[in-house]
């Protein structure tokens, strides 16, 4: 086998391995739930549905029908009584059994305010492997050289101490802190461009710029491009747009540009490269004539061997995935695999799809799954949900077609934890099935009988913003509020656009948005005028930015960012009409 071939050895063993257990998930399942319930049996958690149960020669089967039927299925307010007392420094087995020293904070951006959730290094070893898997798979359709460079947008927060002097932070700064992350450096084919000062600077906007830097002086030994989310890579190349010129100067001169202000940065830097003249002159010459059409396809002319892009582009991330492809031009968008601060869930192993039909398939070790059958009510006006739920089922017992809400049991100390996450089962790869992922489900806009999710919300959006393109605009970012203050009650639609609409456009656009819900209680609510016009908000260029330094700056990640679709954040709508440049109301159903 040559140095330049992209399978391995160690590739084929983790796929045969995983295929394996997809052929038995079922039989996985039951011990994979085994293994939790004796890791950590005793925990006061447990003791309190389980009691004194001995265990230890039940029949699988029977213990997960004993298992489901005392345990409650929870959310996480359910469990914050637990976590809060670990937070507060009790190191007694509450949850688990192992001492949890390590806490993750989720992204904050669903519901407003983040979560705690143990990590522990059975996370790391599962993320971990999870990229290993992932990485095998996307080897076999886009083979990649030995020893090549991955230009990696990925950044680290800080970590904090809590009261009870646990290590805090994000998920994603745990790993990167982490052994799993330092041998996945060394041990995988690839490596990336910036070293560890740049991802752990602090400062999302300097290490983007060091990132962009050397991911140029590397430029020739790139292999993909990627980051946690599409939307860190639009920012990414956005920002590019401007940079260019500085990071062409440094490249230049060997230097480095004073707004990198971190000594320990600068230094890591400035030790990785040399000056280069002649590859200046090179990006410079690109960039002019990528400037000339609005960096298309600026990624495979400045990184003439990479492979594909590669990012979570599901959910949330899907409007990013137009300008992503400008960037990206003919070079595929490879959607990344399925987790959440919880706990990983399934990886890509069709890489070759595109991103609107990327499927997940579950991994059946990485926890216990169960998934509650939901069935969409279509003139139900009574419901609080705009779901019906069923019991719970496993893994081996869902439908092709049908959707479900997601159930996990981990080994780090969630137990029947609801996720809050939809998906719809697109088929089975061998055993286990393979999800598409609909939408966080309690992420909607109502105000009272309407329920419209984050993804009628993002169709709707879709559906109108199709006008920009008659004035050769852009739509950059969006979000939206349910307004109460004033009766009847109606939506807010924000939207950054790049060009000049002009009043009629806009109009046009309001009509097309409002008109584009599809929920049964809504278009009966504006029917009756129990909801007023929609109202569509223009904010000036910049506005989502200030969104996101917002949330850096309140201690979020710029890794595990998502830009929020509906907000009630007092905050940020304040941002939002503070930057409204121009406000229109439908005219639909009047």
């Amino acid at each position: 086998m040559s140095n330049s071939s992209c399978i391995t050895h160690k590739d084929d063993d983790i796929i045969s391995w995983f295929e394996e257990v997809a052929e038995n998930a079922a039989y996985v399942q039951t011990q994979t739930l085994r293994r939790i319930i004796e890791l950590n049996f005793g925990v006061e958690y447990l003791r309190k549905w389980l009691g004194d149960i001995k265990i230890q020669h039940m029949d699988p089967n029977a213990l997960e029908s004993l298992y489901t039927s005392l345990v409650p299925l929870v959310s996480h307010t359910d469990l914050e009584p637990f976590i809060q007392r670990i937070v507060d420094g009790d190191s007694s087995p509450l949850l688990i059994q192992e001492p949890i020293t390590t806490l993750s904070l989720s992204s904050g951006t669903t519901d407003g305010r983040p979560k705690y959730v143990p990590f522990t290094k059975h996370s790391a070893q599962a993320t971990l492997e999870v990229f290993r898997l992932a990485a095998a798979y996307r080897s076999r359709v886009f083979p990649i050289r030995t020893g090549g460079r991955i230009l990696e947008f990925i950044y680290s927060s800080k970590q904090f101490k809590t009261k009870g002097g646990l290590t805090a932070g994000t998920a994603t700064t745990h790993y990167y802190a982490s052994e799993e992350f330092k041998i996945k450096q060394k041990t995988t084919k690839s490596f990336t461009c910036s070293p560890y000062e740049v991802i752990s600077a602090g400062d999302y906007n300097q290490s983007t710029y060091c990132h962009l830097l050397l991911g140029l002086v590397f430029s020739d030994q790139v292999e993909f491009v990627t980051s946690t989310f599409a939307f860190s890579l639009v920012q990414a190349f956005t920002a590019f747009e401007e940079l260019w010129e500085e990071i062409c100067k440094d490249i230049k001169e060997g230097s480095l540009s004073p707004k990198i202000t971190s000594s320990k940065v600068r230094k890591a830097v400035l030790d990785s490269f040399s000056l280069n003249p002649s590859l200046a002159l090179r990006i410079e010459e690109k960039c002019k004539e990528l400037k000339g059409v609005e960096w298309m396809c600026v990624i495979p002319r400045l990184w003439p061997n990479a492979k594909y892009v590669y990012s979570i582009m599901t959910g949330s991330m899907q409007p990013y995935l137009k300008k992503l492809r400008h960037y990206a031009g003919d070079l595929p968008l490879i959607s990344a695999d399925y987790g959440a601060t919880e706990g990983w869930i399934g990886v890509n192993v069709d890489p070759s799809s595109p991103p609107e039909k990327a499927t997940f398939t579950v991994v059946p070790t990485f926890s216990y799954f169960e998934f509650i059958p939901l069935y969409r009510h279509k003139e139900d006006t009574e419901m609080e949900d705009d779901f019906i739920e069923a019991e719970p089922v496993p893994l081996s017992q869902v439908k092709v077609g049908k959707e479900y809400e997601v159930v996990l049991t981990t080994f780090t100390g969630l137990y029947r934890y609801r996720l809050g996450d939809v998906v719809e089962v697109a088929g089975f790869f061998r055993g286990t099935p393979k999800l598409n992922f609909i939408c966080r489900r309690k992420l909607i806009l109502t105000i009272n009988i309407d329920k419209n999710t984050e993804k009628d919300l993002q169709l709707a959006v879709e559906h109108g913003s199709q006008f920009l393109s008659q004035a050769k605009a852009e739509l950059i970012d969006f979000t939206s509020h349910a307004n109460v203050t004033n009766q009847p009650g109606h939506y807010v639609i924000y939207l950054e656009i790049k060009g000049d609409v002009d009043e009629t456009l806009l109009a046009k656009c309001c009509h097309k948005i409002d008109e584009s819900f599809v929920d049964y209680g809504y278009k009966v609510s504006r029917k009756s005028h129990s909801i007023g016009p929609l109202e569509l908000c223009i904010v000036e260029k910049g506005t989502f930015n200030k969104i996101l330094d917002c949330f850096i700056a309140n201690g979020a990640a710029m890794s595990q960012f998502k830009m929020p679709r509906c907000t009630t954040n007092q905050v940020l709508i304040r941002i939002l009409d503070r930057c409204t440049v121009k406000r229109v109301r439908s005219t639909a159903y009047g």
